[in-house]
C-alpha cells in the first residue's frame, strides 16, 4: 500500500510540474496566436476593447486542444523537422509546390505525418504479432519494419498522386490558356493585361501558377525569374517550353503576338499527338479485360447449351 501511495504521488508531482511548464509556454503564445487572427480578420479594435473591458484571459478559459494538444504537436514536428537533412526538408518543399499544396501543408507537417505513419504501422503489427506464435522472431521483426515502411511512404504516395493529378489538370488546361492569351493580345492588349483578365475570369491550377506569378512581379521579383519559378513548379514540358519561349522574346525584343501563336499552335498540335497515342493504346489495354471477364462469359453462354443438350442425349 505505501508504494502504491508513494509512486501515486510521484507521478502527481510529475503532472503537476509538466502541466506548470507547458502552462508558461502557451499563454503568451496563445495570446499572440489571437492578436495575429484578429488583426487578419480586421477586428484589432474591437478586440482591445474587449481586452479593456473583460481583462486578460484566464487560463481556464483556453480550451485543452489549444493549451497543451496543439503546442505538443508543434514542438513535435519542430524536434522532428530539425532532425531531418536540410536536401531532403528542401525536396519535399519542392514536391508540395508541385502538388500546389503550398498553402495547406508544410515540410515540418509532412515530415511528422511519415514518422506517424510508420511507428502506427509499427505498433499495429507489433501487436498483431505478439499475439500470434506462428512466426519467428526475425520474421515478426521483418513484417514490422516492412508494414512500418509502408506506413511511413504513405503520404508520400499520396503526395505523389496529387501531383500527376495536377499536371493533368494543368496539361488539358494549358492550351485554352495560350488560346486565350494569343487572342487578347493579337486583339491589342498587352502581354500583362491579358494575363490578368484570364487570372481574373478563370479558374484551374494553371491560372493560380499565373497568379502567384504576376504576385511575386509585384513584390519586386523578376520576371524570368519568375516564370522559370512557374516552369520548376509546375514540372511540365510544354509549360517549361512555353514560359522559355516567353523569356527568349522579351529578352530579344520579337513580337509576343507571333510568339503565343506559336506556342499555342506547338502545343495543340503536341496534345492531338497525345490524344492520338492514348487512342492507339485502347485495343492493347482492352485485351486483359476482353480475356479475363468477356471470352469466359461468351463461352460459358455459346458452349453451356450445347453441352447440357449432349449430356441429355446420352
Amino acid at each position: 500500500m505505501m508504494v502504491f501511495l508513494f509512486s501515486l504521488s510521484c507521478s502527481l508531482v510529475v503532472f503537476l510540474l509538466f502541466y506548470g511548464f507547458i502552462a508558461k509556454k502557451v499563454r503568451p503564445q496563445s495570446q499572440v496566436h489571437q492578436r495575429l487572427l484578429s488583426i487578419q480578420n480586421g477586428n484589432v479594435t474591437a478586440e482591445r476593447k474587449k481586452e479593456k473591458a473583460k481583462g486578460h484571459r484566464k487560463l481556464g478559459d483556453i480550451p485543452f486542444v489549444e493549451r497543451v494538444v496543439r503546442p505538443f504537436l508543434q514542438y513535435a514536428e519542430q524536434g522532428v523537422s530539425s532532425l531531418a537533412p536540410k536536401q531532403l526538408s528542401k525536396l519535399i518543399g519542392d514536391h508540395i509546390n508541385m502538388a500546389g499544396k503550398a498553402n495547406q501543408w508544410s515540410v515540418n507537417e509532412f515530415i511528422a505525418a511519415s514518422l506517424l505513419g510508420f511507428i502506427s504501422m509499427s505498433a499495429l503489427m507489433v501487436v498483431m504479432m505478439s499475439n500470434s506464435s506462428a512466426y519467428k522472431f526475425i520474421q515478426q521483426v521483418m513484417f514490422t519494419l516492412l508494414f512500418g515502411v509502408m506506413g511511413g511512404l504513405m503520404p508520400t504516395l499520396l503526395l505523389n498522386i496529387a501531383i500527376k493529378k495536377r499536371q493533368a489538370v494543368i496539361q488539358r488546361q494549358l492550351p485554352e490558356v495560350l488560346d486565350l492569351l494569343c487572342v487578347s493580345v493579337q486583339a491589342g492588349l498587352s502581354f500583362d493585361a491579358s494575363l490578368r483578365k484570364i487570372v481574373a475570369r478563370m479558374k484551374g491550377p494553371f491560372v493560380d501558377e499565373c497568379r502567384r506569378m504576376q504576385e511575386d512581379i509585384q513584390m519586386g521579383m523578376v520576371r524570368r525569374t519568375a516564370m522559370h519559378n512557374v516552369a520548376k513548379r509546375c514540372q511540365i514540358q510544354d509549360v517549361s517550353l512555353f514560359m522559355t519561349s516567353l523569356i527568349q522574346a522579351e529578352r530579344l525584343g520579337t513580337s509576343m503576338g507571333k510568339t503565343l501563336k506559336n506556342q499555342a499552335d506547338n502545343i495543340r498540335e503536341r496534345r492531338r499527338q497525345y490524344v492520338k497515342g492514348e487512342a492507339m493504346k485502347a485495343p492493347v489495354k482492352i485485351i486483359f479485360p476482353l480475356v479475363i471477364f468477356i471470352f469466359p462469359a461468351l463461352f460459358v453462354i455459346a458452349l453451356i447449351p450445347s453441352i447440357l443438350s449432349f449430356m441429355k442425349n446420352m
